[in-house]
């Protein structure tokens, strides 16, 4: 999924619920089959509250850590 992304969600020095809210109306305006890259640096969101999101929608999750303490999750809507 990584480098196929159709929209880029930069939540880097956000902290929860932001990112999760942020994600979830940018996941709205995305087609089927399009991917949101998001850009985050908050465990909580990173690791648990975003995953879990994506796992309930039935959307595809890749989850990368770029250097200490951030993210790049590629999430793809079915």
């Amino acid at each position: 999924m990584k480098g196929k992304e159709n929209e880029t969600l930069d939540v880097l020095g956000r902290v929860c619920p932001y990112p999760l809210v942020l994600t979830k109306k940018a996941m709205e305006k995305l087609g089927s089959g399009q991917i949101l890259k998001v850009k985050c640096d908050a465990p909580a969101s990173a690791e648990d509250s975003i995953p879990k999101f994506c796992e309930k929608q039935g959307y595809a999750l890749q989850v990368e850590k770029v250097g200490d303490g951030a993210w790049e999750l590629y999430i793809k809507k079915p």
